[in-house]
């Protein structure tokens, strides 16, 4: 398991696909080569979304879609490269080998990991975790958690950040 003695944990619940991207356009300016982000909620809770909203922030002028059928879909167009997995499909962390996973996550871009707690024993030590729940009413909470010293940093200056409106929460 996973120390959460250093981790910083903020949310921020947006009410609809447009302030969902908004979120995440203001975290690509403090993105870093090597950068991991977790994605985790339920089908439709606004993950994909959420990439497409960093991607516009980073400069990526390409389509972003739901790498479901894919597992790695790859936009080299923007100010860092993005990377988008998503590990639904995969049965067996050997898996990963296959798709360049590590090679991937620890390279020149920032990766964003869907279903990356099915395998996380391969997560690395260091990511920030963003889970999506969706109310009745329609609305999504996004809550960002981080794990190890870089994403501390990484959720630290995201959040400081006037556009990203997170609220840290207790605990």
């Amino acid at each position: 398991m996973h120390s959460m003695a250093n981790g910083l944990t903020y949310m921020r619940k947006t009410t609809s696909t447009e302030a969902t991207k908004q979120l995440a356009s203001t975290l690509a300016p403090y993105l870093h080569a090597g950068d991991v982000v977790v994605l985790s909620g339920d089908l439709g809770a606004g993950k994909t979304q959420f990439v497409q909203g960093v991607a516009a922030g980073l400069g990526v002028h390409d389509q972003v879609t739901s790498p479901t059928f894919n597992i790695l879909l790859q936009y080299p167009g923007g100010s860092l490269p993005l990377y988008h997995f998503d590990l639904y499909r995969l049965e067996d962390p050997d898996e990963l080998e296959d798709i360049g996973y590590y090679e991937t996550i620890d390279g020149d871009g920032v990766s964003f990991v869907e279903w990356g707690e099915k395998f996380s024993e391969s997560l690395p030590c260091g990511y920030l975790e963003l889970s999506f729940t969706v109310d009745e009413d329609g609305s999504r909470h996004v809550c960002a958690q981080s794990f190890g010293d870089r994403a501390r940093q990484l959720l630290f200056v995201w959040a400081k950040d006037s556009k990203s409106r997170l609220m840290k929460t207790a605990g």
